[in-house]
């Protein structure tokens, strides 16, 4: 009988594999049936979680400060000596559970993960996933030292989006140009990175007997309840719904500023009417939290609990300097049963909006943490991130409540315009990102050289993206594929959140109708974490999986709608 696991992954994370390896081996010999089955599991789920916490938190680590020398050699080392040696034992133990032919109460799901994970498992493709996720940090690092000097002093692209808030549009147009210059500095090396990372996943796909990288990789994301058909489908909805919906968004923004053209600067405004300056939003990062937690407790007091225990127990990383990986995300520490959120706050008005979101998915975690197993947890990304853009548009009516709201009730609605106008212009953007991916993937030939890359780009920027004048920018125009991290970090993962927004939009729908009962929709839809299928999370949480014109047309009108509503009042 081998010692108990250790209580913390901070303790665990000192272990070598010589010492993991026995408790897999444990379970592996173990005579499998309906009488130790469930005890079972739970061995399984607690050697699961100890191990997903420590890859979180050495995740966080080289996150929080892509100059840590000591994070980095911390994060691989685990990754080659312990993430594929994990990988090959947590497989055998699946193939063992598919193989006993038993299928313990609320297994249904999660054994048909389990069967699309074996049939695409190839032993030689281990060493080759990390190697994946070590170039996807050296993105990181290229990205974290991105700084240039603004007025006498270093900063960060991300602080430096404070001055495309500015009502002057030479001084926008200065810092859009600046920030431009210094990611163009970064092309050659973020086309190299792309050839590697290009060519290992078409090693990875060819490993595994797939026609291609997208096979390889839908099967890896298990998307088992929708295609690749529905994908194109989703682009052309978009094309046909959407992007008209923009554009006539794009024409009222240039009639207002009373420009005769729209330019890229002239896009990162949170101002409405353009006369009145930006909304602050919130004083520093602790404000940001303070105020965000108050919003939570408006929309439902469990949820503002949640919050409040991630600002008390220290598992918020918000402020942006030097140094720190772009983006933003929520992480799960399972064995804790917490979430950790990280972004970088500028004391822009978009921040709130990413606090919003990234705490959706925190609640999602605290939900799903009481589900007993692991292999029950895991929802999919694109009912992830319905959790998350829902929570955007659930707390947005409760954030002028004063005295400690973010706006005033006169600032509050010039924030939820530019959060509606916000989702009409992503879902284009996603359409770009999402196409440019498919296209990459099926055309190996071509996409390997980062100068047809550039030329595929600006080709979908230009189907999906008119109304703004990008004459003159044709560099940055075409480059904006090395800008989208998920690109080069986590390909195809983009989709999910022109997915979810319908899903999020539909769950807001119904909080106009009926706002107790769409809360408990959704936080029942949480609950289930990856019990049941897609579509049925959808379902539950009161919005339905759709990739057709005519949903999608429905919601683009329901925006719309408000918009006018909100702007005639204003």
């Amino acid at each position: 009988m081998l010692d108990p696991l250790p209580q913390s992954a901070i303790e665990f994370s000192k272990w070598s594999w010589r010492e993991i390896e026995p408790y897999f081996q444990e379970l592996r010999e173990q005579r499998l049936s309906a009488d130790n089955v469930d005890k079972w599991l739970t061995d399984w789920s607690r050697l699961s979680d100890l191990i997903s916490e420590v890859y979180a938190r050495l995740n966080v680590a080289v996150t929080i400060d892509t100059t840590d020398a000591q994070a980095e050699a911390a994060y691989n080392a685990f990754l080659d000596q312990i993430y594929p040696n994990v990988q090959a034992a947590d497989q055998q133990l699946k193939e063992k559970l598919l193989a006993s032919g038993l299928q313990p109460m609320g297994f249904e799901i999660p054994l048909r993960k389990m069967r699309a994970e074996a049939q695409l498992f190839r032993e030689e493709n281990l060493p080759l996933l990390t190697q994946e996720r070590k170039l996807s940090s050296e993105y990181n690092k290229i990205i974290g030292a991105q700084t240039v000097i603004w007025e006498g002093e270093e900063t960060t692209l991300q602080q430096l989006r404070r001055e495309m808030q500015r009502p002057e549009r030479e001084v926008r147009e200065k810092a859009w140009r600046l920030a431009a210059e210094r990611q163009l500095a970064d092309r050659q090396s973020i086309n190299e990175l792309w050839g590697k990372l290009f060519e290992l996943r078409r090693r990875l796909a060819q490993n595994a007997g797939m026609s291609d990288y997208r096979a390889y990789r839908w099967m890896q994301m298990l998307r088992l309840d929708y295609s690749v058909e529905d994908c194109l489908q989703f682009q052309r909805a978009i094309e046909q719904e959407v992007v008209p919906a923009a554009t006539r968004m794009y024409e009222r923004r240039r009639q207002r500023m009373g420009l005769d053209r729209l330019r890229p600067w002239d896009l990162d405004l949170d101002l409405y009417p353009l006369d009145l300056p930006p909304l602050p939003g919130y004083g520093d990062v602790e404000d940001l939290a303070v105020k965000a937690e108050a919003a939570f407790r408006r929309v439902d007091p469990q949820l503002g609990d949640y919050f409040h225990t991630l600002r008390a127990e220290n598992l918020l990383d918000l402020d942006n300097h030097k140094g720190k990986a772009p983006g933003a995300y929520c992480t799960a520490y399972p064995v804790l049963k917490r979430p950790f959120i990280f972004m970088n706050a500028v004391g822009l008005a978009a921040d709130v909006r990413t606090i919003l979101h990234e705490s959706g998915h925190a609640f999602h975690n605290f939900e799903r943490f009481r589900l007993p197993y692991a292999q029950q947890r895991i929802p999919g990304l694109e009912f992830a991130e319905v959790a998350s853009m829902a929570m955007e548009l659930l707390a947005s009516p409760y954030l002028d409540a004063q005295p400690d709201g973010f706006y005033s009730p006169a600032d509050a609605p010039r924030f939820r315009i530019a959060h509606l106008e916000h989702l009409l212009a992503f879902w284009p953007y996603m359409a770009v990102v999402d196409a440019f991916q498919h296209w990459a993937y099926t055309h190996e030939a071509e996409a390997i050289e980062a100068s047809n890359c550039d030329a595929k780009w600006l080709e979908l920027w230009q189907r999906f993206m008119p109304g703004v004048d990008w004459s003159g920018l044709e560099d940055e125009a075409m480059t904006g594929w090395q800008r989208k991290q998920h690109i080069h970090r986590s390909p195809f993962y983009y989709v999910e959140y022109g997915l979810a927004q319908l899903g999020a939009v539909q769950v807001w729908r119904n909080s106009l109708k009926d706002p107790k009962r769409a809360l408990q929709q959704y936080r029942r839809a949480l609950s289930l974490g990856g019990m049941v299928t897609l579509p049925e999370l959808y379902e539950a949480a009161g919005a339905r999986l759709a990739f057709d014109a005519e949903t999608l047309g429905e919601a683009v009108r329901l925006i719309e709608d408000m918009l006018q509503s909100m702007q005639t009042v204003q």
